[in-house]
């Protein structure tokens, strides 16, 4: 069974970018391995909370990556 798993900041995605993410990775699984696949393929968003993660013993927020507005305007 294909499996992605995406993790992204909270509110950062709408509910219509995360059908697309849904939509082109299963997409990419029938490329690669068949239209067999496709009800067997499995992808999950993960929203992590702000701050609950981190980069090379950073740990990383939306303000410091400066995507602060642009994920409180994406998630209307």
């Amino acid at each position: 069974m294909p499996f992605a798993n995406f993790k992204m900041p909270q509110g950062v995605l709408n509910h219509a970018q995360k059908e697309e993410i849904i939509h082109r990775t299963t997409a990419l699984f029938v490329e690669y391995f068949g239209e067999g696949v496709r009800p067997f393929s499995m992808v999950l968003i993960d929203e992590v909370a702000d701050g609950g993660w981190g980069r090379a013993d950073e740990v990383l927020t939306m303000e410091k990556m400066g995507i602060g507005d642009a994920a409180h305007e994406a998630s209307d």
